[in-house]
């Protein structure tokens, strides 16, 4: 979304329950609902002008880890999970916001607590942020790295609770209520890390035009329209999510192919559970669109 720069199971259930299903709920229970969807994002990279410092940001600030090295690639993730390849490209132009592009890769934290321990840790080190919204399907928080590449680091509301009119979810970009957010029980409890579940929820594009963007992850990946605003912007998704998609023209209408040599998106990477092999396509504006199957 734009930024705002805006049971308990009865007891003898739970008695008879065998050690491996108990730990095979557990291990269900610690995945989000984004990742249950057929086609959902696994991975981004980034062209960096200087890819140590920007790394250090996102271990820094967004409080992913070091996962790896790859020649002068930096790959970060939460756990052990990579989520975040930075690729080294000295020679590269900065990024122009209104070409094509990435507006911002959006890290889906698992629970609201999450979200909370961030936020206050956020408060208390004064870093700063462009915009913190409530969408109601979500709540988020967005920033700016150095280098320009824009973050959202969110947690969904359950998605029971999401309100649908047919094959339309409602979102919003309403006002944070961060007292409520810090308010939440275990929000008293230190921000360490990014933790375990934690996954590139979705991914937002900066397009030419929204329709042509939407058509084109239609047929390409077979995603779902769930959203649009005034022709500008359109939000898809697989599985029933809110969105592990969206496109937006707000800044660049009209925009044509990116340019290689600028630094920003290098490539997003989709797990797909009908890919049958590791396929690369290549959308309208020159972003790069890497298909890989699912894991078992």
């Amino acid at each position: 979304m734009k930024s705002a720069r805006r049971d308990v199971v009865g007891g003898a259930v739970a008695v008879v329950a065998t050690a491996g299903s108990a730990r095979a709920e557990t291990e269900m229970e610690k995945i989000p609902f984004a990742a249950t969807a057929p086609t959902h994002v696994s991975k981004v990279g980034i062209k960096a002008r200087d890819a140590d410092a920007l790394a250090k940001y996102y271990e820094d600030v967004v409080g992913l880890r070091e996962i790896s090295r790859k020649g002068q690639s930096v790959i970060l993730g939460a756990g052990e999970t990579p989520l975040l390849e930075i690729e080294q490209a000295a020679a590269i132009r900065a990024d122009d916001p209104h070409s094509a592009g990435l507006y911002h890769t959006a890290f889906l934290l698992p629970a609201r607590a999450d979200l909370a321990r961030w936020a206050k840790r956020a408060i208390d080190r004064r870093t700063p942020i462009v915009g913190a919204s409530d969408h109601l399907v979500s709540e988020a928080i967005y920033l700016t790295d150095p280098e320009g590449n824009g973050i959202e680091i969110y947690a969904d509301r359950p998605h029971e609770s999401w309100k649908w009119n047919g094959s339309a979810v409602a979102m919003a970009t309403d006002p944070l209520n961060v007292g409520s957010l810090i308010a939440e029980p275990g929000a008293e409890l230190p921000w360490t890390a990014a933790p375990d579940g934690t996954m590139v929820g979705h991914l937002h594009l900066r397009v030419g035009n929204a329709k042509e963007a939407e058509t084109w992850w239609q047929n390409e990946l077979g995603l779902e329209t769930v959203a649009g605003y005034g022709g500008s912007a359109v939000f898809m998704s697989t599985g029933g999510y809110h969105h592990h998609v969206a496109a937006n023209s707000w800044q660049s209408r009209g925009a044509g192919r990116r340019d290689n040599d600028r630094s920003g998106l290098a490539w997003a990477e989709f797990s797909s559970v009908g890919a049958k092999d590791e396929r690369e396509i290549v959308d309208p504006w020159g972003n790069v669109i890497r298909i890989v199957p699912a894991k078992g």
